[in-house]
């Protein structure tokens, strides 16, 4: 049965045509796979679906995804969270090896749940983000099991908060990309000063609130608070959320960092 596999231009020239023609004849093309985006079933020969080169330093993994989820792209990513988030799926073939090399896995990177909502600080309403992972977050190549997802953001020079009383300071390099109304995207530092790579992004465009998108208009500026697995939870309404933010930062596991704009 004939594949439907979309295998983009960029994605071509980083893996060499023999490799891409090997992926559209099916023989490296799995029937069924794990959406590297959306993390549910899909099956090439049933649906459209999208090649996705994540490209490190040193090694390069090729997953696959719904067409729906996500385009045929190369994804640029440090090689420390490449190798962290590597994991044994089904659906995946060789990108970057060596003849002779064992097929690699997709990264599974962690799922984030980002919440957007108004916060006010100081008499004045700020757009927030609200990041908040659904597992505990493990320091990539480290045999501890400890969650270190807030460790891990301090390093990034995000900032440890024990009330919201006043505006974090501004994270130069890293930026929240709006397009259209819609969130995008967290954009971190790339490497070596290279360009920005995405820390976190929506495997579809999230919808803001109009007053969101104004705040952030008004500030040019995001701010990110982040907590540790089941610290804020889904929260319906923005008192409840800044409830839970309040009880985050007193346990201290709360940081926080504001983020430029990119985007309208």
């Amino acid at each position: 049965m004939p594949r439907m596999l979309d295998v983009s231009d960029e994605v071509r020239a980083e893996i060499g045509d023999e490799e891409a023609d090997r992926l559209l004849a099916d023989e490296n093309t799995p029937g069924s796979y794990d959406c590297t985006s959306c993390r549910t079933p899909g099956d090439s020969g049933q649906e459209r679906t999208s090649t996705v080169l994540f490209v490190g330093d040193e090694t390069a993994v090729l997953a696959f995804a719904h067409a729906s989820c996500l385009p045929s792209q190369v994804v640029q990513v440090t090689e420390e969270q490449l190798q962290g988030a590597v994991r044994s799926i089904g659906g995946v073939a060789p990108g970057g090896g060596a003849p002779g090399e064992p097929h690699k896995s997709a990264p599974e990177q962690a799922v984030l749940g980002v919440t957007s909502g108004l916060v006010l600080i100081e008499g004045e309403l700020h757009p927030a983000l609200v990041v908040e992972p659904t597992t505990p977050i493990v320091r990539p190549g480290s045999a501890s099991t400890d969650d270190e997802f807030l460790p891990l953001l301090i390093e990034q020079r995000f900032l440890p908060v024990t009330e919201l009383t006043s505006v974090p300071p501004v994270l130069h390099g890293w930026s929240v990309l709006l397009a259209m109304g819609q969130l995008h995207a967290v954009l971190q530092p790339g490497v070596n000063g290279g360009q920005p790579v995405a820390w976190w992004q929506a495997h579809q465009p999230l919808q803001v609130t109009d007053s969101w998108r104004a705040a952030a208009n008004k500030h040019q500026q995001v701010l990110m608070f982040a907590a540790p697995v089941g610290s804020i939870g889904r929260q319906p309404r923005e008192d409840l959320l800044r409830e839970s933010l309040d009880k985050a930062a007193a346990q201290g596991k709360l940081v926080a960092a504001a983020l430029p704009l990119a985007g309208t």
